[in-house]
């Protein structure tokens, strides 16, 4: 259990940093920024309690808010996602972490693509803070889920497959 917590605080300060020392400052083409944070969130098992997810998510987006200098839209995206992971049907009992080996590539990708696009979408409608430039902002939006997909699933990838 306490090995459990460790790992997470390290990927949890690991994306911090990663965060906000380089990927805030990745812009492709003037649209997609990857927020790769949000991973931590997405790789929670399926039996976490309600309220430690919630707090973990609330905490993330806070430190990311705070060294970014954007007053709680990162926690208010997060603690969406957080809240909407809630609400996943469990097919079985067991502890599940969500991944490709465990769920299969397709389904990953569903709840990946939905996840990363609902954070995005608030995260980037409260930074536009206005609906003047809507296609700009659905730019956004889609340019920076599919980056944010994409380094998610390289990660992934990446990964030790134990």
């Amino acid at each position: 259990m306490l090995i459990n917590y460790l790992h997470k605080i390290g990927w949890f300060i690991g994306l911090v940093l990663l965060q906000v020392l380089i990927l805030n400052n990745v812009h492709i083409a003037g649209y997609a920024t990857p927020f790769l944070y949000i991973y931590l969130i997405l790789k929670f098992e399926s039996d976490t309690p309600r309220n430690a997810l919630m707090l973990w998510a609330f905490f993330l987006g806070l430190a990311v808010d705070v060294f970014s200098d954007t007053p709680g839209m990162n926690a208010a995206a997060t603690v969406l996602l957080a809240f909407l992971r809630l609400f996943v049907p469990r097919d079985t009992l067991d502890t599940l972490v969500p991944a490709i080996r465990t769920m299969g590539i397709l389904p990953f990708l569903k709840y990946l693509v939905v996840s990363v696009l609902v954070h995005h979408g608030l995260l980037l409608t409260l930074e536009f803070f206005s609906f003047a430039h809507i296609g700009t902002l659905l730019l956004r939006i889609a340019a920076s889920t599919l980056l944010t997909v994409t380094c998610i699933m390289a990660v992934e990838g990446i990964r030790k497959k134990g």
